[in-house]
């Protein structure tokens, strides 16, 4: 005998109504590169349909262009290095401020938050004029440090959320039985939390990746990334390589969606296993 609550018409309206919404909205939002990313398989330097011939020409033009390739490769380096940084520095962050017990903590955490809070523009100027005064505009190494202050409070953040589950009895124990405080991190904390960590490397890696605005500011000429060398050359409607150029940015994109997916799904299998 069912005796939970009956589900009415107008409820049922209500959800199926909500649904449709919502995929109604996701069509809003992803219908553009439906319609832009066949172009990048199109023969003819042309935006126009229906598509006559199917060719990776411009693939073949982003990977060969000394412009276009010297873009991708500074954005993969640019990603990876700020990435690893932010990861480094994250994950340090957000071991203080769990394992801390100090005033003004909450502050602090505001303060790490202010990228994600301040308009990345006005962060941008004021990075420039900071790198500028101290002679490192137009340089490598101050658009890894911008995007790597971008991207360390997203990486806070994912860390933040496991270290709040994690049973700090189990670094207690460690140490009781003689094990030094950063093996005792390495061996038994890292591997609990290293969903967090990947999640907050992968979340990083996007945004230094996409970024545009930051690099606009920052980057001279030879450090110009994938998005600014698409945002150069967004005005040019016969050159379907910036077209190329996103579709790769959407399967990386694609990638690291399925990359936490995956992770997401095996930290719950791990936690099932883990609980029979």
């Amino acid at each position: 005998m069912n005796l939970g609550p009956s589900v009415t018409t107008g409820q049922r309206a209500a959800s199926i109504g909500l649904r449709v919404f919502g995929l109604l909205f996701c069509l809003y939002l992803v219908g553009p590169i439906f319609v832009f990313v066949p172009l990048s398989f199109n023969d003819v330097a042309l935006f126009h349909y229906p598509i006559e011939h199917f060719s990776l020409k411009w693939f073949r033009e982003l990977l060969v262009s000394h412009d276009w390739r010297r873009a991708l490769l500074n954005s993969l380096f640019v990603a990876t290095t700020s990435t690893l940084l932010a990861t480094l520095l994250g994950v340090c962050a957000a071991f203080g401020l769990w394992r801390g017990r100090f005033p003004g903590k909450n502050l602090i955490m505001i303060i790490i938050m202010t990228p994600m809070i301040v308009p990345t523009v006005i962060s941008a100027v004021g990075m420039y004029f900071a790198f500028a005064r101290a002679g490192l505009d137009n340089t490598y190494l101050a658009l890894i440090l911008a995007h790597t202050a971008l991207a360390t409070p997203m990486v806070v953040i994912t860390v933040s959320a496991v270290l709040a589950r994690f049973d700090g009895n189990l670094l207690r124990a460690a140490a009781n039985l003689g094990a030094h405080p950063l093996l005792a991190f390495r061996r038994v904390m890292l591997p609990l939390i290293l969903p967090g960590v990947v999640a907050g490397a992968i979340f990083a890696f996007a945004i230094s990746f996409d970024d545009v605005v930051a690099a606009l500011f920052i980057a001279g000429p030879t450090q110009r990334t994938l998005p600014v060398q698409m945002y150069m050359q967004a005005s040019d409607l016969y050159d379907l390589v910036i077209a190329a150029a996103a579709t790769f940015m959407l399967m990386v994109a694609i990638s690291l969606m399925a990359a936490l997916e995956f992770l997401k799904r095996r930290n719950k299998f791990s936690n099932r296993s883990g609980a029979h």
